[in-house]
């Protein structure tokens, strides 16, 4: 499920600015991956698949960045 972060006294203060989205990826999905997704989205409430999918997709490539970063300590 997709949780919101509440909002800090800063960020009421100002115009929320956001990047515009032009860039446009597609994916295919087999019957069963399908099946799944739509399960998952009704038993979860997500109720913006692109936004949950993107954000699923984002979350994992900067895991990974953060991952591939050089450390001082390893």
């Amino acid at each position: 499920m997709i949780h919101k972060k509440t909002p800090t006294v800063h960020s009421l203060n100002r115009p929320r600015q956001r990047a515009a989205r032009t860039h446009h990826v597609g994916m295919l999905l087999n019957d069963s991956e399908m099946r799944a997704l739509n399960r998952y989205c009704e038993k979860y409430g997500v109720k913006n698949r692109s936004r949950f999918v993107r954000e699923i997709v984002m979350r994992t490539v900067l895991k990974q960045f953060e991952k591939d970063t050089p450390t001082l300590f390893d």
